[in-house]
């Protein structure tokens, strides 16, 4: 179970699964306790997220659901194996909003990682000055040791996109290359970090020009896919409140779909790298 009986980010994916799966099979919650011997209330708890299903219980009702593909029920079977475990980001729980380590653990799952920002070098690319002077800038007042914890959080997320890892895209409007929102200094060492970041063949950086219009007034947006099909299955926004995760289908297919139209107006990876190259030389000639 959860701890405390609070759904967990894996143990929701879970249960959102399985109520798909019962509901294409035309089966309601009584069917599906009868199959596990159970009550209607557990099934509620189980797709809700708030109890955990065991492996065999997950074997069980997909069997029951007429579910057949290898690959879907082993991913099932692992969800249900991990829901519960301790990541990294708990030891920075204190410190850190729920919705955001929500982020972070569906961030953690990730096979596919996509990216859009319009104001901002997003979390996976930032360095640890950039990321402080940001935090410091920000809106909210953020005491000194909550601000430690952010930027040492940002750092050791982007392990997920080291050589190997998540494929990840981040598309960036060309203001944030162009036009510094940190010290020149900080920004100098952004670029410079995001050209070598973006050298590696798991990561692909494009850049949004100016001309692009309109579709520059999406709000910012990360796109999540867990396995190896790299259909949308999460996206998160952050907004002053928090950050909020969306799962219904509609709302997946509308971001994979902005997505897509972001990424066919942006600049080509090479052409992209040339613009940051550019901007880095122009920061440093005007030192």
């Amino acid at each position: 179970m959860p701890a405390g009986g609070k759904p967990t980010v894996r143990s929701r994916r879970l249960g959102a699964a399985l109520k798909r799966y019962r509901l294409a099979a035309k089966l309601d919650q009584q069917q599906a306790a009868a199959v596990l011997e159970a009550s209607a209330a557990k099934i509620s708890r189980v797709e809700s997220g708030h109890v955990t299903a065991r492996v065999v219980d997950i074997r069980l009702l997909l069997e029951a659901y007429g579910v057949k593909d290898g690959e879907v029920r082993a991913k099932l079977e692992n969800l249900a194996r991990n829901a519960n475990r301790r990541g990294w980001w708990l030891e920075h729980a204190a410190h850190l909003r729920e919705d955001y380590l929500d982020h972070i653990a569906i961030e953690d799952d990730a096979t596919f990682i996509r990216e859009w920002q319009p104001v901002m070098f997003p979390g996976l690319l930032q360095t640890p000055a950039y990321a402080a002077a940001t935090i410091a800038a920000g809106p909210n007042c953020i005491d000194p040791e909550r601000a430690t914890h952010l930027v040492k959080a940002r750092e050791t997320r982007q392990a997920k996109i080291e050589p190997g890892g998540a494929a990840y895209t981040a598309i960036l409007w060309e203001p944030v290359i162009i036009n510094p929102l940190v010290s020149v200094a900080v920004h100098r060492g952004q670029l410079s970090a995001v050209i070598e970041v973006s050298e590696r063949q798991n990561v692909t950086v494009q850049v949004l020009p100016f001309t692009a219009g309109l579709l520059a007034g999406i709000s910012a947006f990360s796109s999540f896919s867990f396995d190896s099909d790299p259909a949308v299955e999460a996206v998160t926004m952050e907004n002053l409140r928090g950050t909020s995760v969306l799962e219904d289908p509609g709302d997946l297919g509308a971001y994979a779909n902005a997505f897509d139209q972001l990424r066919s107006a942006a600049m080509a990876p090479d052409a992209s790298a040339r613009l940051i190259r550019g901007a880095l030389r122009s920061s440093e000639e005007g030192k």
